[in-house]
Order: structure tokens, then sequence, then C-alpha cells
């Protein structure tokens, strides 16, 4: 937080460049006169790119961060020997990403409401996005503990954080793909969150059971991410 209020600027650009561009691109420019489910397809994209924004930018920094402060510059290890708990460690680090992930989703939806975008935002809405930037928050802190080099980072978002950006129902409903790969897209926990965002911004009924699915992906990342830690400390 002290961070963020030095360099607000800064913070606010790195955080809003990739989510304005994919709204410019997808929800002004080739969504512009389409309709999804009897909506414009900006009142559609917009919960998906809430929840993209969301793991970009609590799983981007967070993996960073991690992976050089242990590798690199090794001021990890004055953190590791202070009488701080390993749980507490990674609870600091995952809310850190929950807090920049929040913090972009929020100023992105400003600008989507003043687009003129229809959503219905209660504390439903608002706890799902939490949940969703703690979950992937926690899974960069995991997946930067065990990373050996700064590549083993760069290799995990081609193959996974990239892949779940466009095939988890950011920009089109999973049931446009042809099986097995519209069942295949569950598996990611993206999609559970683009979903529910997606249906409590309509003022619809979420599914409960992806609720469950994504908590259970919040509440395993988070365990990994205080085993991994563990076994350093």
């Amino acid at each position: 937080m002290l961070l963020i209020a030095k360099k607000p600027g800064k913070f606010l650009a790195a955080s809003m460049v990739t989510p304005l561009l994919y709204l410019v691109t997808f929800g002004w420019g080739l969504g512009r006169g389409m309709s999804v489910g009897g909506g414009t397809y900006l009142d559609f994209v917009l919960p998906g790119l809430l929840a993209l924004s969301a793991m970009n930018n609590s799983f981007g920094p967070v993996s960073t961060s991690v992976n050089v402060s242990r590798l690199y510059t090794r001021t990890i290890e004055e953190v590791l020997v202070s009488p701080v708990g390993p749980w507490s460690i990674a609870l600091g680090r995952s809310f850190t990403g929950t807090v920049r992930g929040l913090f972009s989703a929020s100023l992105l939806l400003i600008v989507g409401l003043l687009s003129g975008v229809r959503a219905d935002l209660s504390l439903s809405f608002f706890f799902v996005l939490s949940l969703t930037a703690f979950c992937f928050s926690s899974a960069a802190v995991a997946a930067a503990m065990v990373a050996k080099s700064h590549e083993d980072m760069s290799n995990f978002n081609s193959f996974v954080i990239i892949p779940m950006s466009f095939l988890s129902g950011t920009f089109f409903p999973p049931d446009k793909l042809p099986e097995p790969f519209q069942s295949a897209v569950f598996v990611y926990p993206l999609t559970h969150a683009s979903t529910l965002l997606r249906s409590l911004a309509a003022g619809q009924t979420p599914a409960f059971t992806s609720v469950l699915v994504l908590a259970a992906y919040a509440a395993l990342f988070f365990y990994l991410a205080g085993r991994t830690i563990k076994r350093v400390v």
C-alpha cells in the first residue's frame, strides 16, 4: 500500500494498459453492433475482462517479485529468517496481489460503466472478484517459489496463463467451443470466475458449483504457497 501511494501514476498505468487494450479492441472495436444473449457484446465481455484483469494484475507482479527476490536479489532470505511464519508470509504476498488485482479491476469497471455497460453490482459480485484475485496471487506465490529460473516463470505464463486468458469464456461463451475443449476449459479457475461475474452482473443466480470450484482453487493455491515457503524456511 505504501508503494502504491508513493507511485500511484506508475501503478495505475501498469494496471490498466492490457485490460484497456482488450476493452477497446474487443468491446468497442470488434464487438460494436454485436449482441450476446439479448444484450450488447460490451455488457457480455466486461465481466470476463474484469476476471482477466484480476488474474493478470494479481499473478504477474507477485510472481515476478517473488521470483526475482528469491533467485536474484536474495532479499526474500531476510524475510524467511525473520520471526514471521511461512503462512503469514504467504498470506501477505497473496494479499498484495489481491489488492493489485482488485484495484485494476475496479478501475476497468469504472471505465466500463462510464461507457454505458449495464451491470448489477452486489456484494457477491465483489466477493467473487476478490476471490479471483486471491486465487491467482496465491498461485503466483506457489509458482514463483518452485520455479528454478526466470525462464520457468515465462514458460508457466506461456503454457498456462496465456491460454487461460483466451479460452476461459472471457471473449466468447465456452459453449461455442467444440468438444472436448468445451468441457476441458472448465478445468481453468478463470472460466468459473468469468461465468460467476457474468451471471452476477446480469442479476442472475450464479452456479453454486462454480463458487465451490473457485473457492477450492483458492484454498489449494494458498496451501501450496504456504507449503512451498515452509519448505525453504
